[in-house]
């Protein structure tokens, strides 16, 4: 082990309580609505930082921070994008979701939902959203696998091989065991860990460096471009950066918290304490990178391992500047977003096989010990999937994100947000807005057709498609009627 006791004692401190929380979580499972969903019992604070802590994985303490320490403030247009595009998930889409799951046939998964809301007894509405589900988290499940081995590799001295075990172990284990509620808890604690080490950090790099003056001058002195929010952008790059925000409408494991709330009148609530999260991490993460280019470039002689791979920007900083004990606590944040974010994604997988195969289409009569048992070793399965995935190094899974957030955002994205906005949309309406969306995006990443972020014109075209295909038919009575007592349902409660 190439690294000193304190931190490898923090790790596992903190896995093994991650661990604990699960099993008591398996206490309070009891059917497949508790495993899946946490019997929609989460109140605003679980809410939201669950919400925020699945949302934000490895690349908030590791991707965003390298590439501000690389380029400048030019960077932070994907956070803009993201803040925007989380506060209007939240305000449009958060509580209507969460009521209008549970008027159409109290619906545990997205495609239950799509199921219910538009009648659709073929099964195909179901069968296209499961699949979209599993082939495009397969894929981030193992990139989140990848940034839990690279930490585990640099921080421990470890092979990749053994890294990679290493950073899935713990993860699959409580989620396993304690299936939405242990996820939904140790979410909590993980956001409340990221927050601390994204304030923390940089006060204590900017005290480093000599405060505001001091940190400021170096780095215009490194390059005066660093405060330049334009540098080297065009107006495409910023719109496909801005475009991030966009996928928040269609992200499966950030839905499943709205669907999982204990009463529509938590909402408001979780929305401001999210916000206020996700708005103090973001700045942090962006300080962190900022600062860092003033401290190394007054410490050239420790600046190596972050010249090698700007993206241990936040490691680095840790280990040089805090008490092994304390860099022990901060590096632990970094783990704690790539399992928060991994633990939910295994568990929309396992819900879809679950609910939306399992139960449907081969077990209907299925106990609910029996399908909460299903779920377990479903999420075992995709854990082994994805690992394998994984288990190549020069796999460049990390480069998959963008384009599994792209799909999800244009696939799913218009279907959620006009399905609670309007009650004019019809089955095939929503089939037109999966399809085409998602095809969008696969051909547009093919040709990179003017260098813009696919998931802007899949998530146009997407919605063109539910307004143009749903205005050539109708919904049924019970569609709107449904639509209708749900709606009333959300205004009452808000």
């Amino acid at each position: 082990m190439s690294v000193s006791n304190p931190t490898l004692i923090t790790f596992v401190i903190y896995i093994a309580a991650m661990v604990l929380i699960g099993f008591m979580a398996y206490r309070s499972t009891n059917n497949l609505s508790d495993y899946i969903l946490g019997g929609r019992s989460l109140g605003s604070v679980v809410t939201a930082l669950s919400a925020g802590a699945s949302d934000m994985s490895g690349w908030l303490l590791m991707g965003l921070p390298g590439a501000i320490y690389m380029s400048g403030l030019s960077e932070s247009w994907i956070a803009i994008g993201l803040i925007v595009g989380a506060y209007l998930n939240w305000l449009f889409v958060a509580g209507r979701l969460r009521v209008q799951t549970e008027h159409n046939g109290d619906a545990l998964t997205l495609p239950d939902y799509f199921s219910s809301r538009f009648e659709d007894n073929s099964g195909l509405l179901r069968i296209i959203s499961a699949v979209v589900i599993l082939v495009f988290f397969t894929i981030y499940c193992a990139s989140g696998i990848v940034a839990g081995a690279r930490l585990f590799e640099s921080t421990f001295g470890m092979s990749y091989e053994t890294a990679l075990w290493a950073g899935a172990a713990a993860t699959i284990a409580y989620t396993f065991v304690g299936g939405f509620l242990a996820v939904s808890w140790t979410d909590t604690v993980q956001a409340t860990l990221m927050i601390f080490a994204l304030i923390l950090t940089p006060v204590i790099v900017l005290i480093a460096t000599g405060g505001f003056d001091t940190t400021f001058a170096a780095i215009e002195l490194q390059d005066a471009g660093n405060f330049d929010m334009l540098k080297g952008t065009t107006f495409i790059g910023i719109i496909s950066l801005m475009g991030w925000g966009l996928g928040y409408f269609g992200q499966p494991h950030i839905l499943a918290r709205f669907m999982a709330a204990d009463s529509v009148k938590s909402i408001a609530n979780a929305r401001r304490i999210s916000m206020t999260w996700m708005i103090l991490c973001l700045v942090g993460t962006c300080a962190v990178g900022f600062f860092g280019i003033a401290y190394f470039s007054a410490h050239p002689d420790v600046a190596g391992p972050v010249a090698e791979n700007h993206e241990r920007v936040f490691i680095e900083l840790a280990k040089i500047l805090f008490n092994p004990w304390i860099a022990g606590v901060l590096l632990s944040a970094i783990l704690a977003a790539v399992m928060s974010t991994l633990s939910c994604q295994l568990l929309v997988c396992s819900s879809a096989l679950t609910e939306d195969f399992y139960k449907t289409f081969l077990r209907k009569g299925a106990s609910q010990l029996e399908l909460v048992w299903v779920g377990r070793a479903m999420v075992l399965l995709v854990a082994v999937v994805a690992i394998l995935i994984a288990s190549n190094p020069e796999n460049r899974v990390l480069g998959l994100v963008s384009y599994a957030w792209a799909g999800f955002g244009a696939a799913f994205g218009p279907v959620v947000l006009i399905s609670v906005l309007w009650k004019g949309m019809t089955r095939d309406g929503a089939l037109a807005g999966i399809l085409v969306g998602a095809i969008t995006v696969v051909v547009w990443k093919h040709f990179s057709i003017w260098g813009l972020y696919e998931i802007i014109p899949g998530f146009i075209l997407g919605a063109l498609a539910i307004y143009f295909v749903s205005k050539s038919g109708s919904p049924s009575k019970g569609m709107v009627s449904r639509f209708e007592a749900a709606d009333e349902a959300f205004k009452a409660g808000h």
